[in-house]
């Protein structure tokens, strides 16, 4: 089910089985100016992600065939946008698993639908910022520090001549990080800068995101010397580790 508008403020993929909701989500989002592709299937949603490419996808956590963190998992190391996780399901470890999945946010029915607009127009100023400032230039294109390399052109990471998988999303964060290498970047400026949105001391996604990269990266993960964090601060990118 496709409503399609050239002029539209933002592509939107809301993916949710309950046909009243769905529909009444749509037509919200639409009168605020959004294009709005909606499908109720999880394996249905997993091909729309990777053939439209949407701004953001509203991700209903329980769908048949494939569950949401599952949809989540299954896009998330290609698809670099936002994901917002909509879902009756409101235990917290339900929540640390669609973050840990991917998910950029996570809200629980029933839906609010100012939270939800407030949401949407900040994670797509954040990518529009992101893009902007992610945006290759002749100048630094690359960062090599020691073994490891950085292509932003590429999306590309390697260490002693291995490429890693990372995704989209820990290349980001990688990328900011090692812009300011050997700086402290405190969780605020991460938060603000890669979500769109000031730190409210609470958000672990960051917290998590660093945690999978040193993984990646050999980092110890107990006493961590490659991306360092600052307790009650943020985190410093060391120079010299590589």
């Amino acid at each position: 089910m496709t409503n399609a508008s050239l002029q539209s403020s933002g592509h939107i993929l809301l993916i949710e089985d309950d046909i009243d909701l769905a529909q009444w989500m749509q037509d919200y989002l639409v009168a605020k100016g959004y294009q709005v592709d909606v499908t109720g299937c999880g394996q249905q949603a997993v091909k729309l992600i990777q053939a439209l490419n949407p701004d953001v996808v509203i991700l209903d956590g329980m769908l048949p065939n494939l569950d949401g963190v599952d949809v989540c998992k299954a896009v998330r190391p290609e698809f670099k946008n936002a994901i917002i996780m909509v879902t009756a399901r409101d235990e917290e470890i339900d929540e640390v698993l669609g973050l840990e999945m991917g998910a950029d946010d996570y809200l629980t029915k029933p839906v609010r639908a100012r939270a939800l607009l407030t949401r949407i127009r900040k994670y797509i100023a954040r990518q529009q910022e992101l893009n902007h400032y992610l945006m290759p230039n002749n100048n630094e294109s690359q960062l090599v520090f020691n073994q490891l390399c950085i292509d932003k052109k590429a999306m590309k990471v390697s260490l002693q001549g291995k490429v890693l998988k990372i995704s989209s999303n820990e290349f980001d964060l990688l990328w900011l990080l090692a812009s300011k290498a050997g700086q402290l970047v405190s969780r605020n400026e991460l938060v603000s800068e890669l979500r769109g949105f000031e730190y409210d001391g609470f958000d672990r996604s960051i917290d998590l995101k660093v945690s999978r990269l040193r993984k990646k990266l050999g980092d110890c993960p107990s006493e961590p010397h490659r991306i360092v964090t600052v307790w009650g601060k943020g985190y410093l990118f060391a120079k010299d580790a590589w």
